[in-house]
């Protein structure tokens, strides 16, 4: 959406029509719409104020309901949006999971996952080291398996690169 003009023009405007000057010929002299200086004036008149009226601003319906859902993540923060959504509709909060991502996210609350997660279903894992700082069963790379001609740098993610350190010293 475009930006309203500035209340400087609004006021050159207003002051040309109150000196005599048609609504038309204002508009010309300034190179802009004679329909915008003719909602200007109407709003002049009613009202006395010339400039441009707030816009945006719009409020979620679940801030009512902010301390339920906060506290609801408190207790348990491994919930998913869709776990969140069906504790909202049980007590009879309409919402969506956009619209409970943006409520906690204008918190900056996170749902990230912090456990370490296979990349992609083509990259091979190895199972040797699962468990070591890791709570999934089959999450880390193999160390000396790589896509390029290069050799692969350990991982020092999930705690993988001390457990090496410790076994090759």
């Amino acid at each position: 959406m475009p930006r309203p003009y500035s209340g400087d023009l609004r006021a050159r405007v207003i002051e040309e029509i109150a000196s005599g000057a048609s609504r038309r010929e204002a508009a010309e002299r300034y190179g802009i719409s004679a329909s915008v200086v003719v909602i200007w004036a109407q709003r002049w008149k009613q009202t006395g104020s010339f400039m441009a009226k707030p816009s945006g601003g719009s409020t979620s319906p679940l801030e009512d309901h902010a301390e339920f859902l906060l506290v609801l993540i408190a207790k348990r923060p491994d919930l998913t949006l869709d776990e969140i959504v069906a504790a909202t509709e049980k007590r009879g909060i309409a919402c969506s999971r956009t619209a409970v991502w943006r409520f906690f996210d204008r918190r900056n609350i996170s749902f990230k996952k912090r456990l370490c997660t296979r990349r992609s279903n083509s990259v091979q894992t190895w199972s040797g080291r699962a468990g070591v700082g890791c709570k999934r069963k089959v999450c880390l790379i193999r160390p000396d398996w790589c896509l390029s001609t290069k050799p692969a740098r350990t991982p020092a993610w999930c705690g993988f690169a001390a457990v090496v350190r410790a076994e090759s010293g």
